[in-house]
């Protein structure tokens, strides 16, 4: 028997409507089987659809899974600040003062209200495997368009979904490059890594510090992701590792626009706070109702 579920679609990254990623979010999925909710992903038809239930962990708000058209994801980014905005605004108290406790496939994971508004997740941890020589000419391939740093060595970054995280030349090369298929699905299936996350410092230009794009070939179609808290809680791993090579300020924030082949306006806020990353971003409710499921 169906019953009537409370239901946002939010737009993540953004302050702006229709600028960010957007999100579904099933705000109380208790009672729906993995099947249904493999049914209502695809039927909203996003990157990710969000499923609230209770949490088994005492320390935790609220439980979430987080489903694409055709998988599971144990931690996705925008997911897990577009839900704890939408619990938020539908009047979730959290337990604790400050901040949210998410649980999901890769453990708790805090996430914060930022003073400036917003909320801001801790990167959960990484695990780097650098990309051996033999797989630089499919990358090139690849990117094609774009010029990769050759000094910087590519990384495959695990931290529950893993991206190829590469840096190019310059923001530009980022926006220059006309993926190929056919060797992004190679590099993805060689490597075993969810997508390829490329970046590149701009210049004086735009107000952020970085572009960021997040490619990923799914089942033979070659797709952007608009704003990708994933790929840029990776990102942030690989820039304190690397002793933030751009300067020491980014050690404290450094900002990222990403969508913007996309026609989209997505903007990341990275603060490290004890060292550690927090990602952050706005994100606005687009369409607050209910669900007959």
């Amino acid at each position: 028997m169906t019953r009537l579920r409370r239901f946002k679609q939010v737009d993540v990254f953004t302050a702006e409507p229709l600028k960010g990623n957007a999100l579904a979010v099933i705000l109380d999925a208790e009672g729906l089987t993995d099947d249904d909710m493999f049914a209502m992903a695809r039927w909203t038809n996003l990157a990710e659809t969000a499923f609230v239930l209770t949490p088994t962990s005492p320390e935790a708000d609220y439980r979430v899974r987080i489903f694409t058209t055709d998988k599971e994801l144990p931690f996705a980014g925008h997911p897990t600040l577009g839900t704890a905005y939408a619990l938020l605004q539908s009047g979730l108290k959290p337990k604790h003062s400050g901040y949210l406790v998410q649980e999901c496939g890769v453990g708790l994971v805090q996430v914060k209200q930022l003073a400036e508004g917003g909320q801001a997740f801790s990167a959960p941890p990484a695990v780097f495997k650098p990309l051996e020589e033999e797989h630089f000419a499919l990358l090139a391939t690849a990117l094609r368009g774009g010029k990769i740093q050759a000094d910087v060595t590519p990384v495959a970054v695990d931290m529950g979904i893993i991206w190829l995280v590469v840096r190019m030349e310059s923001a530009q090369d980022c926006l220059n490059i006309s993926a190929d298929a056919a060797a992004v699905s190679q590099l993805q299936k060689q490597l075993g890594v969810n997508g390829i996350a490329v970046y590149g410092l701009h210049d004086d230009s735009v107000a952020a510090d970085y572009e960021v794009r997040a490619i990923i070939d799914e089942d033979g179609v070659l797709k952007e992701d608009p704003v990708t808290g994933s790929a840029n809680a990776c990102l942030a791993r690989v820039l304190k590792a690397a002793n933030f090579p751009d300067g020491a300020h980014m050690a404290d924030t450094y900002r990222v626009r990403q969508g913007t082949k996309l026609q989209r306006e997505g903007r990341v806020t990275v603060t490290f706070v004890d060292g550690e990353p927090w990602i952050g971003g706005d994100s606005v409710t687009l369409i607050d109702g209910t669900l007959d499921l």
